[in-house]
């Protein structure tokens, strides 16, 4: 089946004011600059967004920031942009701030269909106000649900046209579990080829998961901090 879409605008024309999307990516690495840019463009208002991180100012989701088009962020770390923070003190953003493996665990339950797990992170904390809580072996753990979205953006370095995909290095992370945990996942890719060009053994996330496919453009690839080291520092 040949899932290839022409370009992101089109991939994304059936988002609607208050979807719920995972965005995959890792700081700014990996992230679905193309799918990204497009929600932008065509001003869907009232999103839930999920993912690890809300980009930079002026870069990745804080180009939705900057439109006002984020109801609510579900996120591990948020520290390098100013809008999210302004946003988030007045008021005008909802956020949920979950440990950053609890999280990724969280999606991965909701791409395997488990109903709950339980996990010592947390415990005695703000985090497990209000949840569920057990001891076993004198250890406590928190009771925490699976996380699913309506739809997924996931970044590939390559795939083909039935869905394959192929993550590199960093940008592995987040983006395999989320496009097992929405009802449509749409990839981007650096890369797209025929099939029977990946290496069967090498497919990170399986086409079944993929509902769209298209191949992405013009990557900026922006590094999120840069620190350089003097040459006197040993």
């Amino acid at each position: 089946m040949n899932k290839v879409v022409l370009d992101p605008h089109r991939a994304i024309g059936d988002i609607c004011d208050g979807s719920t999307i995972m965005m995959g990516g890792f700081g700014l690495c990996g992230i679905p600059e193309n799918l990204i840019a497009a929600l932008r463009d065509k001003g869907t208002k009232n999103l839930t967004i999920i993912s690890n991180n809300a980009g930079i100012d002026d870069f990745g989701i804080g180009i939705l920031l900057q439109q006002r088009q984020v109801k609510k962020m579900v996120s591990t770390y948020v520290g390098e942009n100013r809008l999210f923070e302004e946003l988030a003190l007045k008021g005008e953003l909802q956020l949920e701030l979950i440990p950053q493996g609890t999280f990724a665990e969280r999606i991965r339950a909701g791409g395997a269909g488990i109903g709950g797990f339980y996990t010592p992170t947390g415990f005695g904390t703000i985090t497990a106000n209000g949840k569920e809580t057990r001891n076993w072996n004198d250890k406590d753990y928190v009771l925490e649900f699976p996380l699913r979205a309506e739809f997924a953006f996931v970044k590939a370095w390559r795939g083909d046209t039935t869905g394959n995909l192929v993550y590199r290095k960093t940008a592995r992370n987040f983006n395999p579990m989320m496009a097992t945990a929405a009802n449509v996942t749409i990839a981007e890719v650096e890369e797209l080829v025929e099939p029977g060009v990946l290496d069967p053994d090498l497919i990170h996330t399986p086409g079944i998961y993929v509902k769209r496919i298209l191949q992405g453009s013009r990557y900026e690839k922006r590094i999120e901090r840069r620190i350089v080291r003097t040459n006197h520092e040993g």
